[in-house]
């Protein structure tokens, strides 16, 4: 694959924007990468383990000039700066944001006169770690890649964005933002409620039968895992997200409050069909 990106900036560097640097580095260790994070600590630590080459600020015209700029912050933080972002790069800029939820950051620069140089992407990757020690090069390969209203975008940024995505060794799928912020709810954001209330029930308990964490199994940890991920990323995603993702809480409650009822009741048959029916989600995943 040909290099057609001489310089990027990453702005937010933690998990995902850290994870995005190395793997452009490791590929292209030629392309000049700016670092920007609201965190000092974040920046340096970043410089220091050589995902950046330079520490810019948000106002730097050497990073407003950059070919690429990947938004990876919070998706709050994203829809405050994309605006006027796009007011101060060059026209020769492509904006990717790697926002979890996509409506209202689509909405907020539908009629920008830069709305073209913007590309609304959402990666598939992650783990519960934060800050740029979580970050690892190979964090996209043969993931999946959410890039909406991607015909709104000029040919430089379906270029540069279709590079970028290809060089971190992600699969990209196309779809509007309201179907992604309605799937989304139901296959991601859920799931982090889930693990979040989860872990909250278990500490709630735990205040009076100390033994029951040294009880805890492999099924608990991987359930639980979620929760270790960062409120401070995840609160304004439920935020944003809240129609759609009220909608999956209404119709997870109802599953839950079948099963207890079940249980209550003493009707082993009916909970065992409940399972089995679970039981078909193997068809989906596997």
């Amino acid at each position: 694959m040909n290099k057609i990106v001489n310089s990027l900036t990453v702005i937010g560097l933690g998990l995902i924007g850290g994870s995005f640097a190395l793997a452009v580095k490791n590929k292209f260790p030629n392309i000049r990468i700016y670092g920007v994070d609201q965190n000092p600590a974040h920046a340096s630590k970043a410089l220091e383990m050589n995902i950046i080459d330079e520490i810019k600020l948000t106002n730097d015209k050497e990073m407003l000039k950059s070919d690429v700029i990947i938004l990876a912050i919070p998706v709050s933080a994203i829809q405050i700066v994309l605006s006027d972002l796009l007011s101060t790069i060059s026209n020769e800029t492509v904006v990717i944001d790697t926002g979890s939820t996509k409506g209202s950051i689509c909405e907020s620069v539908y009629q920008h006169p830069k709305r073209a140089q913007f590309v609304a992407a959402h990666p598939i990757a992650g783990t519960e770690y934060s800050g740029p020690e979580a970050a690892f090069p190979k964090l996209f390969e043969g993931k999946k890649n959410i890039i909406c209203e991607f015909e709104l975008c000029n040919d430089l940024a379906k270029k540069c964005a279709t590079w970028l995505f290809e060089t971190v060794g992600i699969n990209n799928i196309f779809m509007d933002a309201e179907n992604h912020d309605k799937h989304l709810a139901y296959v991601s954001h859920l799931s982090h409620i889930s693990s979040f209330m989860l872990g909250l029930t278990v500490l709630n308990i735990e205040k009076d039968e100390k033994n029951i964490l040294n009880l805890a199994g492999s099924g608990f940890a991987s359930t639980v895992r979620l929760a270790k991920s960062s409120p401070e990323m995840w609160t304004p995603i439920f935020t944003q997200n809240k129609i759609h993702l009220s909608n999956a809480l209404k119709e997870y409650i109802l599953q839950l409050k079948a099963f207890e009822q079940e249980l209550n009741s003493g009707n082993s048959k009916a909970l065992s069909e409940l399972m089995k029916k679970a039981n078909e989600i193997k068809k989906v995943l596997d």
